[in-house]
């Protein structure tokens, strides 16, 4: 069983940046595509970003690319998610997954088998 725990999350004001941490507590023989998502109040859950078990592919919503940079360090099982020019858009709870077989699946939620607990971001503006 894969654990991953979320950190990094807070409140911060439009444009300004945070960095999302996300560790696996458990390593295992799978090599795990990965992804962030994000859910607002009252809202579906939304596809953020991915990244292959290397770190050669990346992929990224429209609406987050050239703000925002996914990243792994698989020596110390954690994927990391920086964001910048944060908007009061991008506030929502922020989960990590681990788990799609296929990258092409990358995007989609029900594909991910391992789930973080979330951590918050709000950007006031």
């Amino acid at each position: 069983q894969v654990q991953l725990v979320e950190s990094g999350g807070g409140l911060v004001q439009a444009g300004g940046s945070l960095r999302l941490s996300c560790a696996q507590s458990r390593r295992t023989g799978r090599m795990y595509t990965m992804g962030w998502f994000r859910q607002a109040p009252g809202e579906e859950r939304q596809f953020v970003a991915a990244i292959t078990w290397s770190g050669s592919s990346t992929d990224y919503a429209d609406d987050v690319k050239g703000r925002f940079i996914i990243s792994r360090d698989n020596a110390k099982s954690t994927m990391y998610l920086q964001m910048n020019s944060l908007k009061p858009t991008d506030t929502a709870v922020y989960h990590c997954a681990a788990g799609p077989s296929e990258w092409r699946a990358r995007d989609q939620w029900h594909k991910y088998t391992y789930w973080g607990q979330g951590t918050q971001v709000t950007v006031s503006s």
